[in-house]
């Protein structure tokens, strides 16, 4: 005790310790500074030139960002990305999380085979799932065939080329990133606890909605925001199946940039596209990221 109190509260150990901490931090920054380096090159360095060109093209101000709010064409853009991004967003918790808790309560093989099959689902290329659902939802596809035979509908829905059939494909594109993260928040809940609310009397519905759903917040909050941010930039999908006159922001910022070559009022959408996303993520941050270190 006599030595701290001499050297000022620090002992030859506690210094070996700092000097440890320091060198550990300093070969983890030095592990990450290839990292950061290709991040800043091939990230923020395009982003910052991006934004740069939103106001000073073709003029100096804030005219791309004017127009960009001020046309009632780019606002049934942004109409049409938040309304499908959150309708998808919402499908896919309503269908992913039945399948989620499907894989952790039933056999290990069977579990084993649903869960390859998703995955196998999201390892697929893009541009072949996209066309496959324009075969089906077309006018001549299985679904209105089937719909037709079965005697359901006089003649066939229109699937394709409008938002049902953005939504549809995007869902169906979007399900494995919901179904991922719930599966691993579902497969650590303890089953004794929803047999413990079954002996306390609490019904099914019950054990669901107080039980089951707020433990399994974290992963729906995450797949959730997951799904909506990605859907918020898709473009590959809603380009093919949703048409020019059902326009989603990213097909808008392609247009802009590769066809019209206006790179201001492109970058201006591209920056309220970036400014949204991570406004999202400082909501997550806030409020579930809160919840979670209070839990």
């Amino acid at each position: 005790m006599s030595q701290t109190i001499l050297s000022g509260g620090t002992t030859p150990e506690d210094k070996d310790r700092r000097s440890l901490v320091k060198r550990m931090q300093a070969n983890g920054f030095n592990f990450a500074l290839p990292a950061l380096i290709l991040l800043l090159l091939f990230f923020v360095v395009p982003v910052l030139s991006l934004l740069l060109r939103s106001v000073t093209e073709p003029v100096t101000g804030f005219q791309n960002y004017a127009e960009l709010f001020g046309t009632a064409t780019y606002a049934k853009v942004f109409l049409n990305t938040f309304m499908v991004s959150a309708l998808v967003t919402a499908l896919s918790l309503l269908v992913g999380f039945p399948v989620s808790w499907m894989l952790a309560i039933m056999p290990q093989r069977w579990a084993t085979i649903l869960f390859a099959i998703v995955l196998l689902s999201m390892w697929t290329n893009l541009l072949a799932r996209t066309y496959a659902w324009m075969v089906l939802l077309q006018r001549t596809g299985v679904i209105n065939k089937t719909l037709l035979d079965l005697g359901l509908i006089d003649s066939p829905l229109p699937l394709v080329n409008n938002l049902v059939g953005v939504t549809i494909g995007m869902t169906y594109i979007m399900l494995p990133f919901i179904i991922l993260p719930l599966y691993g928040v579902i497969k650590k809940i303890d089953p004794a606890i929803l047999q413990a609310a079954s002996l306390c009397g609490a019904s099914r519905w019950q054990a669901l909605t107080r039980v089951l759903l707020p433990l399994s917040f974290q992963g729906m909050a995450a797949g959730g925001l997951m799904v909506f941010v990605m859907s918020l930039g898709y473009f590959v999908t809603p380009a093919l199946l949703g048409g020019t006159s059902n326009m989603m922001l990213a097909e808008l910022i392609a247009q802009l940039v590769q066809s019209l070559v206006d790179w201001g009022l492109g970058g201006a959408a591209a920056f309220v596209l970036l400014v949204v996303t991570l406004l999202l993520y400082s909501l997550q941050l806030k409020f579930v990221g809160v919840q979670k270190g209070g839990q």
